[in-house]
């Protein structure tokens, strides 16, 4: 059977790639192959201006000291994009990385919070990812915030949420508003079934536009470059996404 055209994790690592535009620099943390290709497709795309830091990266990551260079970096201004995702997502982009129920009395533990609300606050453009797309993830209201989406206006905070990219649409994030505004659905979806699905209200366009879908060029990129950089960190996401055959370094 041929290849199709593009595949699903192809449109994601896409649509994050292109929310990366203009910077400069970028972090990816644990756990990350969709955006961590992302992060490597833009800096393909960038002609290698584009700085990449992937945690378990010999070949992508600048930093000899780990989070500790991280997140002086990141203190420094240094760092224009993050990536960060929930248990839990709110309409105000709050975040809650701890556990669901009234906390200390939670019914299910999660990870816990590490250092998501200091690189919250600090990194301008922090793009949260989600890939499951329900109401037990985008919900009216976090159980516990582990990282604030919006802070008082007498707070000085140059980082926070840009957009919100899951499974099914992309988000943008509007600050003044402190709500998601609807930007696109991905093909196969539409605007009734992203609010089907999302526990928060949003704003929406009266015509909701679809995703771009990778054209061919971009696609050869993953497969040919991109793969080759995202196998040494997650070689499993690599074999399923793009194939053994393209992976080797």
């Amino acid at each position: 059977m041929s290849d199709p055209a593009y595949r699903r994790e192809e449109l994601l690592i896409a649509v994050i790639a292109q929310l990366l535009e203009p910077c400069r620099s970028v972090a990816v943390g644990s756990a990350s192959p969709i955006t961590g290709a992302a992060a490597l497709l833009a800096q393909a795309q960038s002609g290698g201006r584009l700085r990449v830091s992937l945690l378990g990266s010999h070949r992508h990551n600048p930093f000899t000291n780990g989070g500790v260079e991280l997140f002086d970096c990141a203190a420094q201004g240094r760092i224009d994009a993050f990536f960060l995702g929930g248990g839990q997502i709110d309409g105000a982009a709050n975040l809650n990385l701890v556990g669901i129920g009234a906390y200390p009395r939670l019914s299910v533990r999660w990870p816990g919070s590490f250092g998501s609300a200091h690189l919250y606050h600090l990194i301008p453009r922090v793009i949260l990812f989600r890939e499951e797309h329900t109401r037990r993830v985008l919900v009216p209201r976090v159980d516990f915030i582990s990282a604030a989406g919006p802070s008082s206006n007498d707070v000085n905070r140059r980082g926070g949420p840009y957009a919100l990219v899951t499974g099914r649409c992309l988000f943008l994030f509007d600050r003044a508003r402190r709500r998601f505004r609807l930007a696109s659905v991905h093909p196969g979806h539409d605007a009734g079934e992203i609010a089907e699905h999302t526990g928060f209200a949003f704003d929406r366009p009266p015509e909701v536009p679809v995703t771009p879908v990778p054209d061919s060029r971009t696609v050869a990129v993953l497969r040919e470059r991109v793969a080759v950089g995202i196998a040494e960190v997650y070689p499993r996401f690599a074999e399923t996404v793009f194939g053994g055959a393209r992976t080797a370094a």
